[in-house]
């Protein structure tokens, strides 16, 4: 059984229009499985017990060397 041009047509353009369709909903598709994702971020979150703070000293950060700073002053620019 082969197909005769009518038909290999239809289905070029039959693939194209999914393939399309496909691109639009991509898109949405990420953006609802990232809201997810942060709505279980927040209810763990708010079921995770705070740190506790003693003798007025500051709880210690899970990752103490954190982001590297520069000890330099901002400075910003002047208009002449």
């Amino acid at each position: 059984m082969s197909m005769d041009t009518t038909q290999t047509q239809a289905l070029i353009g039959m693939l194209f229009v999914l393939g399309l369709f496909a691109l639009m909903i991509l898109p949405a598709v990420v953006g609802i499985v990232r809201d997810r994702r942060i709505d279980r971020q927040l209810r763990q979150a708010e079921t995770r017990p705070l740190p506790r703070r003693t003798a007025g000293l500051r709880a210690v950060p899970s990752d103490p060397a954190g982001p590297a700073r520069s000890a330099d002053p901002h400075h910003t620019a002047r208009a002449a």
